[in-house]
């Protein structure tokens, strides 16, 4: 996984992610609307065999975008470590 940032501002970022798709920028968006600084939260990838994903981040300007990207990274971690736990608690039986 590579970042790249495009765009940075208080309020903004525009992250290019090289190494992901659809299903890791969905999550990543998906879980950034959990936080209530959050104004604007997509992704876009402009051609879906070539296209590399750009995550977008905007917020009120309580939090700064970096930030509410490093909680929503933090959030989904510990949903995953949660979800493998319990996995394989029940593929063990």
């Amino acid at each position: 996984m590579e970042l790249n940032v495009l765009e940075k501002t208080k309020k903004k970022l525009i992250v290019e992610i090289k190494g992901v798709d659809h299903t890791f920028c969905n999550a990543l968006k998906k879980e950034l609307w959990n936080d209530k600084a959050v104004t604007v939260s997509a992704y876009n990838i402009d051609h879906p065999l070539v296209g590399v994903p750009k995550i977008i981040v905007e917020t009120n300007g309580t939090k700064t975008p970096e930030k509410a990207l490093e909680a929503a990274c933090a959030r989904l971690d510990t949903k995953n470590k949660e979800f493998s736990t319990k996995f394989k608690r029940i593929a063990s039986k």
